[in-house]
Order: C-alpha cells, then sequence, then structure tokens
C-alpha cells in the first residue's frame, strides 16, 4: 500500500460513508414519493381504471422535464432550495436534497414500465372480484410486478452512484470529493484508481444483490 493511500484511509472510510448517506437518503426519496408517482402515472394512463388524459399529460411533462436536467445543472439550480432545507449548499447532507429530486422522477418512469408488465387479464380479473383501487395497487401491481421493481431500484441505485461522485466534484463529499482533491488536484493518480476501483466494486454488490433478489422474488 502507498503512502498516498496509507495517509489517506481516514477520510476514505469518511467519504464511503458520506457516499453511502447520499445515496441512502436519495433512494429512501426514490421509493417513497418516486413509487406511488409511477404507480399514479400508471393509473392515469389511457386504457386504465383511472385514465384521465390531462392529468397523465401533465404528470408525464413534469416527471420527463425534470429527467431532463443534466444533474450537475439542477444540482447548482436548486442550491437556492438546498439552503431553505439544510441550511447550506455544500457537504453530503445537502448534495442529498438534489439527489432526491433527481431520483424521484427517475424511479416514478421505472416503476411505471414495471407496473406495465402486469398481464392485463390479473388486474381485470382482480376488478371483477370487486378490489378496490388500493387493493389492486398493493395486492396485484406491486406483489405482480415485485421482480422488476427490484432490478427498477437496483438501476437506479448503480446510476445515482455515479450521480453521488458528481456532488462531491462541486462540494457535496463522498468518494468524488476525495478523487478530485486528491487524486486530480494532487495528481495522486494511486488515489485516483483506489476511488475507480471502489466504485467499481460498490456497483458490482449493488448489481449482484439486486439481480439475486429478483431471481428469488420472481415466480414466474
Amino acid at each position: 500500500m502507498s503512502e498516498n493511500i496509507s495517509a489517506l484511509l481516514p477520510e476514505l472510510w469518511l467519504a464511503l460513508g458520506q457516499t453511502a448517506m447520499m445515496l441512502g437518503i436519495g433512494l429512501a426519496a426514490a421509493v417513497v414519493l418516486g413509487g406511488p408517482l409511477g404507480v399514479l402515472l400508471f393509473l392515469l394512463s389511457p386504457g386504465q381504471s383511472l385514465s384521465h388524459r390531462t392529468a397523465y399529460l401533465v404528470l408525464s411533462w413534469v416527471v420527463n422535464t425534470v429527467r431532463s436536467f443534466p444533474f450537475i445543472i439542477l444540482l447548482v439550480a436548486l442550491v437556492p432550495f438546498t439552503r431553505l432545507v439544510t441550511g447550506t449548499s455544500i457537504g453530503p447532507l445537502a448534495a442529498s436534497v438534489p439527489l432526491s429530486v433527481a431520483a424521484i422522477p427517475y424511479f416514478a418512469r421505472l416503476v411505471e414500465q414495471s407496473i406495465r408488465e402486469v398481464p392485463r387479464g390479473v388486474i381485470e380479473a382482480a376488478h371483477a372480484m370487486g378490489a378496490s383501487e388500493l387493493q389492486i395497487v398493493w395486492r396485484v401491481l406491486v406483489r405482480e410486478a415485485r421482480s422488476g421493481l427490484v432490478l427498477a431500484l437496483t438501476v437506479l441505485a448503480v446510476s445515482f452512484l455515479s450521480y453521488s461522485a458528481i456532488a462531491g466534484v462541486v462540494g457535496g463529499g463522498g468518494i468524488g470529493d476525495l478523487a478530485i482533491r486528491y487524486g486530480y488536484y494532487r495528481f495522486q493518480t494511486d488515489v485516483m484508481l483506489l476511488t475507480v476501483g471502489l466504485l467499481i466494486v460498490i456497483v458490482q454488490i449493488i448489481q449482484f444483490g439486486g439481480n439475486a433478489l429478483a431471481a428469488r422474488l420472481d415466480k414466474r
């Protein structure tokens, strides 16, 4: 182990914790807010039980608009809102705000697509048996699409791991901040390679765990 890396170990552990916090808050916001939003998009779409063309188009437009922003621009644009929510615009907690805002519509669209894979006959059968909309959502849509939803969350986690690194570049902390401060500004190539290697390992763990859980939940 090089002297650079040995001296950097305390900061490395801190950076890993900051990255985990940013990713955790972003994913939690996506599940709690983006999940229901994705279900609502599906229910409002043409041919579904709550079909409403105008509401669907407006909601879909909002989701697509937020998703169209490059993350670095969204991060800067949300600085006033971030300060209002967290009291600061730097640090991992502040970086979690734009991460959450970006994650919610991203996951909502993935949820909508996953639910569309549920056979229409299953939904119609539930309606015929007198199930309420809430029962259909929880006991039919979510239950039947759970494998796809896990894969969607896995895709989101992998994508937003890289977003958290971008947030670190502009003062968000985490692995990205470490890579820039030491690997780039101080020309410590070994530190840069270490941070890249860590990101690769984390991505592999997330992807493997997500695939394994999805395969276990898939009853087809």
